[in-house]
């Protein structure tokens, strides 16, 4: 049996967003959102494989950027998604976000699951060798597309004082940080959520 069949994922129902306030895009209001979504009273683990079909709930998933102001301006860490990578229907897309489910294994943590998730995708992801500041800039929600409909991103970003960001993973194909310039010049080639952020206030 599959990791993804087998999996249960932190997800919150559809309505709840639609009743704090929908939007499609970029919400930098998370304070409207999050203590409400984060609730435990509203949030359950549910298995990935039947969520990812069914748009009555959104899987809640940290998505992580990092920056590099160097002197010749903003530079974002990109990679291009390989085969390997859970999400099928994101294959070959490049991106700027490194992160991923929230697991139900991620509550039996002695922290909270989102925030024990979040550093387990990490440390499965990415290798950080620099010190960097990290702050929760919004929330992507796109319901044009079909991964979108089932999935609920939270933007955080995380400002390293050296480009020293390296993918652990295989499947992080050509990963590295490059101009702001340089990502938005060949912006078709990103997947949704990455294009959402690159028009964002916070990348201004």
């Amino acid at each position: 049996m599959s990791t993804v069949v087998m999996e249960r994922v932190l997800v919150v129902p559809t309505e709840l967003f639609h009743r704090l306030g929908y939007f499609q895009g970029f919400s930098a209001d998370v304070e409207r959102y999050l203590p409400t979504l984060f609730d435990p009273a509203h949030t359950s683990y549910r298995p990935r494989n039947e969520v990812e079909q069914d748009p009555s709930f959104k899987q809640l998933i940290p998505y992580v950027i990092f920056c590099h102001r160097s002197p010749e301006g903003l530079e974002l860490f990109q990679y291009q998604r390989g085969r390997g990578q859970g999400e099928g229907r994101l294959h070959s897309k490049l991106s700027i976000g490194v992160g991923g489910h929230i697991s139900s294994e991620d509550a039996a943590a002695t922290g909270p699951a989102y925030v024990e998730g979040m550093r387990r995708e990490l440390a499965e992801e990415v290798f950080i060798e620099t010190p960097y500041r990290e702050r929760c800039v919004g929330l992507i929600n796109d319901d044009q597309s079909e991964v979108g409909r089932v999935h609920l991103g939270v933007v955080h970003l995380v400002e390293v004082d050296q480009p020293a960001v390296r993918g652990r993973e295989s499947d992080l194909v050509e990963a590295g940080f490059r101009s702001i310039a340089a990502i938005h010049a060949c912006r078709e080639r990103f997947e949704t959520w990455s294009q959402i952020c690159l028009d964002a206030p916070f990348l201004a």
